[in-house]
């Protein structure tokens, strides 16, 4: 198993005179964002993780050193094209990679490791982490046929008021066969609501060529909630500070 963890973003409702940092750098109970992040995917070495970098990225690799490799994406264009940076490291590698966010310190290793199980016992070519909750927050909704199949992934600027309805959401975490994932992100285009490549383009792509997709679902809406402004970081303290 390897991994991609993005981290490029500036994290521009986060910056002040005060904090000019990358969005992952910023501290959460004495640890950058991404500290954690890397903390509960430890289970997979350094040398095995691939670190998507772009505003400020020196001190970012500064700050992580180790062994981590580094890609870096010099303008932000999307989530597929972030992964897509990354896509030299895993030339001769044909195994599994976890897709994760670097700003997400609530996912626990139970949660990585609990959706990298159901991709590898299921035999999928790609398996979505999903979260099957109420509170309406902005993420892309899984839309599934008619058998209860995933069929899609709509982000949420791009949803229908009825597809906003749906409480299973996408919450960007993928396990998926190297190979055929950069042979899908070739593919996506940017045709939407925000003129990006979208990593969620990938599912429908795979699927549209027979391959399998799958999902793993967790019940937790503390654990999906990434930091973009300092009201969610406030939100991430109280709740790290209550599992302790």
């Amino acid at each position: 198993m390897r991994a991609i963890i993005l981290a490029a973003g500036k994290g521009t409702r986060l910056q002040s005179e005060q904090f000019n940092l990358p969005k992952v750098l910023r501290s959460l109970c004495g640890k950058p964002l991404i500290g954690h992040v890397l903390s509960n995917t430890s289970f997979i070495a350094p040398e095995d993780t691939a670190i998507v970098v772009g505003y400020m990225r020196e001190k970012v690799m500064e700050a992580v050193g180790g062994e981590y490799k580094f890609a870096v994406q010099a303008e932000q264009k999307g989530t597929g094209h972030a992964v897509l940076s990354a896509e030299e490291y895993f030339a001769d590698y044909d195994g599994d990679v976890i897709i994760l966010f670097g700003d997400m310190p609530m996912f626990k290793k139970e949660h990585y490791e609990g959706v990298i199980k159901k991709h590898q016992e299921s035999g999928a070519d790609l398996t979505i982490l999903t979260a099957i909750i109420d509170a309406p927050l902005p993420y892309g909704r899984i839309i599934r046929d008619e058998n209860g199949n995933v069929k899609d992934i709509v982000e949420h600027k791009d949803c229908t008021e009825e597809q906003r309805k749906i409480n299973e959401l996408n919450v960007g975490i993928f396990v998926a066969k190297s190979r055929l994932l950069f042979e899908a992100l070739h593919k996506i285009g940017n045709n939407n609501a925000q003129g990006e490549y979208y990593l969620t383009d990938v599912p429908k792509i795979l699927i549209s060529e027979g391959k399998t997709v799958t999902s793993h679902a967790i019940f937790d809406e503390v654990a999906i909630v990434g930091v973009n402004t300092v009201e969610d970081l406030e939100f991430c303290e109280k709740h790290m500070k209550d599992r302790k």
